[in-house]
């Protein structure tokens, strides 16, 4: 995605067309999106919907918020930012690519494997009606092109050996039609692959399919944030974080960004502790 003046630009293939589409937020706090292509007002149709999709703006939290508004922990979270919503992806497979290349790493540096990939094997298109130098728009590697991929090409970009296998695989099935990342009857069949695990899986859930309910509680962050709201004197275990979140459910997605929105900061400042999510675990 691109953010330049406050537009969000993004360029999504939907059936092979092409189609960019630009989002903002007016001033009565509406977002407004608008897709543009040279292709068919199917392709236009259903990249707004992936957007709408990643943005969260048809959304109804309603029930989340009845159930938890005052509630003593997740309560102040709730009332302080209650337009608040996962940055979701677009497609569930760059969800499950993306979360491969977070594994164990700061998520600086996971952003820097995701550019390389995108520059080296994303589809280019140039916006339309632009003219010059005007930059050029790049879509995620689709699953057929990393899945004709070479491991050691993946970890050219800075990607570990292992996970780079655990992509490729993963894109074999998916380009095969064996799997289909959007479909949870996938999941045991990722499972099945190496350095795939219940983290990458949760984060497939939460922000390729859209799951509120899905726990990515292998994250540093929370293991984190759970040590010290709970009193711990220590990092929590992931088992401690999914007890921690048990009473949030079937919100324990949302409970987790909701908090980690609220607490991370002032927790950190407090404590001096990093809570940002910029580390992550499987256990695979």
């Amino acid at each position: 995605m691109r953010l330049h003046r406050d537009v969000l630009t993004r360029l999504l293939h939907v059936d092979g067309e092409p189609v960019v589409v630009h989002a903002w937020q007016r001033r009565s706090g509406e977002v407004a999106l608008r897709a543009v292509s040279e292709g068919s007002a199917e392709a236009r149709e259903g990249a707004l919907e992936r957007m709408r999709f990643a943005l969260g703006v048809d959304d109804d939290l309603s029930g989340f918020y009845a159930a938890f508004r005052h509630d003593p922990f997740l309560g102040p979270a709730i009332r302080r930012r209650p337009w608040l919503r996962p940055v979701r992806r677009p497609l569930a497979w760059e969800a499950l690519a993306w979360a491969i290349t977070e594994q164990l790493i700061e998520s600086s540096r996971a952003a820097a494997i995701q550019r390389r990939l995108v520059r080296r094997w994303g589809p280019a298109l140039a916006p339309p009606g632009a003219r010059g130098a005007a930059p050029v728009l790049r879509d995620v590697p689709r699953p057929d092109v990393v899945a004709g991929l070479a491991p050691a090409e993946l970890a050219a970009c800075d990607l570990a050996p292992a996970r780079a296998l655990a992509m490729i695989r993963c894109a074999r099935e998916i380009a095969s039609g064996r799997a289909d990342p959007a479909d949870p009857a996938a999941d045991a069949r990722f499972l099945r692959i190496r350095e795939i695990g219940p983290w990458t899986l949760q984060c497939l859930r939460l922000f390729g399919r859209g799951e509120p309910d899905a726990l990515p509680a292998g994250d540093l962050a929370y293991v984190k944030l759970v040590g010290v709201i709970a009193g711990l004197g220590r990092r929590a275990t992931v088992a401690e974080v999914e007890e921690f979140y048990a009473r949030y459910e079937p919100y324990r997605g949302l409970a987790g960004v909701f908090s980690l929105s609220h607490y991370g900061w002032t927790q950190s400042r407090a404590r001096g502790l990093p809570l940002a999510p910029d580390c992550y675990a499987d256990a695979a």
